[in-house]
């Protein structure tokens, strides 16, 4: 989190980033991921995009990382640093409320 740009940080209010040994069913239910592929991280929550006027009184929202799969890609401790940093970052990306079509389109999928 320490390497994340301060002007995106104090922009994310009411988060909580949690590190998960590995999705559930139900996660990988919810992102879309058959269970062949891997999924590294997932935003559950209201984009702010969609939020209206009414919406308030919620519980954070929250991001989780998933340790087993990161890991599995990964070959040293600075490669997992690396790519828990870029999967936090797509994660936000959701938080503001940018699909996977266009962070794609940005190089960032």
């Amino acid at each position: 989190m320490a390497s994340l740009p301060h002007e995106l940080l104090g922009r994310v209010h009411n988060v909580d980033i949690v590190i998960e040994r590995r999705p559930s069913a139900m996660d990988r239910k919810m992102a879309g991921i058959g269970p062949g592929r891997l999924l590294l991280g997932l935003y559950h929550g209201v984009p702010l995009t969609h939020r209206g006027e009414n919406y308030n009184l919620v519980p954070p929202d929250k991001i989780s990382i998933y340790q087993e799969p990161i890991e599995a890609i990964c070959a040293t401790d600075e490669e997992v640093r690396d790519q828990v940093r870029k999967t936090v970052l797509h994660e936000l990306a959701h938080y503001f409320g940018i699909d996977d079509d266009r962070l794609e389109e940005l190089g960032l999928g």
